[in-house]
């Protein structure tokens, strides 16, 4: 039951080259950074990573992107990430965009246990008609785009809406970060962690967690569990100098006024 594991490389040693990662974090909120560093000093490539976003340049997933181990993405947003745009356009990478709302309900049915779901989110548009595109050759020129979706109506909401179907994320490992855990494997995130690392926690066949603060079975009020340790497998305890690693996306001051 004690799934504490000795250091971030020993907690990610079985993640391949090839595999599917569902990191969770919103923005800068909530990154699993000690493993994403270990992932990147195991040095695998050829990962699809899926999450709200890629970081920024130096911090966050940023920093496996910068080294070219991740192949394709599955995001909502490119955010302020200059190198994960250059990537994108200059065909470096596989970008498939979904709408926030219906990334964090594909990975929440992944975790669910059902395959696939009807939204009005991207209707009439490139998200259900296809041909957004997903991959771009050297020269800018479109090579995968993405294909068109079932659609259907339903009069559940009004007489004949329409609705695009979206099929649910799976993936091989899933990264979190969580304010509190226990050795078992129960977590508690914080506001805006919130956001996608519960979903991306459950989504994953193998769930890795990096915990602020590590506690002793029972020392969580089970009321307090966002994720049960059934889902979890490995857990690490971040370091205090980590835990301090608070950096901002876009930074906006206006002058103090006068007294």
């Amino acid at each position: 039951m004690d799934k504490v594991q000795a250091s971030a490389a020993e907690a990610i040693r079985d993640i391949p080259s090839g595999a599917s990662v569902a990191v969770g974090g919103f923005g800068l909120v909530g990154v699993p950074i000690t493993l994403i560093r270990a992932l990147r000093d195991l040095g695998v490539d050829d990962l699809e990573v899926v999450s709200n976003n890629c970081g920024i340049d130096d911090w966050g997933l940023g920093e496996i992107l910068s080294t070219g181990q991740i192949s394709r993405m599955i995001a909502s947003y490119v955010g302020e990430n200059h190198e994960f745009a250059r990537r994108y356009l200059g065909g470096e990478l596989e970008l498939e965009f979904a709408p926030q709302g219906t990334l964090a309900e594909r990975m929440r049915c992944g975790g669910a246990g059902i395959p696939g779901f009807y939204t009005a989110s991207g209707v009439g548009t490139v998200v259900a008609d296809g041909g957004l595109p997903w991959k771009y050759d050297g020269e800018g020129n479109v090579i995968v785009e993405s294909p068109a979706k079932e659609t259907r109506t339903f009069d559940r909401f009004g007489p004949g809406l329409s609705y695009v179907l979206e099929e649910a994320i799976v993936t091989d490992f899933s990264l979190v970060r969580a304010a509190r855990g226990d050795r078992h494997g129960n977590l508690v995130f914080e506001k805006a962690e919130r956001a996608f690392s519960p979903v991306a926690a459950t989504c994953g066949r193998v769930t890795i967690a990096e915990v602020e603060e590590l506690v002793e079975p029972g020392e969580i009020d089970p009321d307090d569990v966002d994720i049960p340790g059934i889902y979890v497998h490995r857990v690490i305890a971040q370091t205090a100098e980590v835990a301090k690693e608070l950096p901002i996306e876009k930074l906006k001051t206006r002058p103090r006024t006068a007294a």
